[in-house]
């Protein structure tokens, strides 16, 4: 998928009117710990504390376009997806209805809610309220947003532009992969702007889908997708996420629970900042890699930092085992 770069600047245009380029850092006590110059892109920035935001807009926008008089949009999330949808659709006057599965982020469902949108709860995971949403959107005649959609991709690229552009070459990026949008839009920057960068995707161990499909050059989904980290809580491929990754992707990495929860507790020692397990997940892979990356110029996409305080607090609140 290659997107021209106007076509990608027209959209963060419209992004940066609601939602300013975030920041990119080099933190020293993270570079220390990698054995490389290490940058964070903070997507925590957001007004939604999440990159999804910049999809949302992006998307919204060009639905209204094409079908001035829709009214109500349906769409399946863990969190940042919907709320990206939800405050997106406010701001356009359309109603917008998430769904989530039982057992969702409890604060995540309660900014869905006060952005907006009418919050439905059901199935055990992403993808069983993925298809409840799909009845629903039939049942009641909604526009039903895909998890994963190019115009999404479009939106999202807007922060590999920005990280780009920010920081000169650039030797590794790693990108956490949920359903796809975010790494399928740093790739699309990056192929825009002519750089080479490898891009590295990182999913966790008990969501392996994407990581297994890497390896087969093929989907393969798994049974479930038990992990902390949400935004990474995936158990069936979007194909043409996946085209994209196998064309653009260097590699995929896998981490563990331990490994996502460790990033979590560095990254608020060493910066102060909140990552939730997904936005950590980038950290936990550079961390694994260090000998690879070792002198190299990294960066680490800080994806969102939408964690409830109890399950932060646990983390934090857990020994280190090195």
């Amino acid at each position: 998928m290659m997107i021209p770069l106007e076509v990608l600047e027209t959209a963060a245009a419209f992004v940066h009117k609601v939602v300013p380029p975030t920041p990119q850092y080099c933190w020293p006590l993270l570079s220390r710990r990698v054995g490389a110059e290490l940058w964070v892109k903070h997507e925590n920035h957001t007004p939604i504390g999440a990159f999804k935001i910049r999809g949302g807009l992006v998307y919204l926008d060009e639905l209204r376009r094409a079908d001035p008089a829709v009214r109500g949009v349906v769409t399946a999330t863990t969190g940042n997806h919907g709320q990206s949808i939800a405050l997106a659709a406010t701001r356009l006057g359309i109603d917008a209805t998430i769904v989530a599965p039982h057992g969702n982020s409890v604060e995540k469902n309660r900014a869905m809610a006060a952005f907006g949108a009418r919050l439905i709860e059901a199935g055990h995971d992403f993808q069983a309220a993925y298809e409840y949403a799909v009845d629903l959107a039939d049942r009641e005649r909604l526009h039903l947003i895909e998890s994963y959609h190019a115009l999404l991709v479009r939106g999202v690229a807007s922060y590999g532009l920005e990280l780009f552009r920010a920081v000169a070459d650039l030797d590794v990026v790693y990108v956490p992969i949920g359903l796809g949008s975010g790494i399928s839009g740093v790739i699309a920057a990056r192929e825009a702007l002519g750089l080479t960068a490898d891009i590295v995707g990182v999913v966790a161990a008990n969501a392996p889908t994407y990581a297994l499909s890497f390896a087969a050059g093929k989907p393969v989904s798994t049974n479930s997708a038990d992990t902390m980290a949400g935004g990474l809580a995936v158990r069936v491929p979007d194909p043409e996420a996946l085209d994209i990754i196998l064309r653009g992707a260097a590699r995929i990495v896998t981490v563990s629970e331990a490994e996502i929860r460790r990033a979590m507790r560095i990254l608020f020692t060493d910066t102060h900042n909140v990552a939730e397990g997904a936005g950590a997940s980038p950290l936990a892979a550079a961390l694994q890699e260090r000998q690879h990356v070792a002198g190299k110029r990294v960066a680490v996409v800080q994806s969102g930092g939408n964690i409830d305080r109890a399950l932060f607090a646990e983390v934090l609140a857990e020994e280190e085992t090195e």
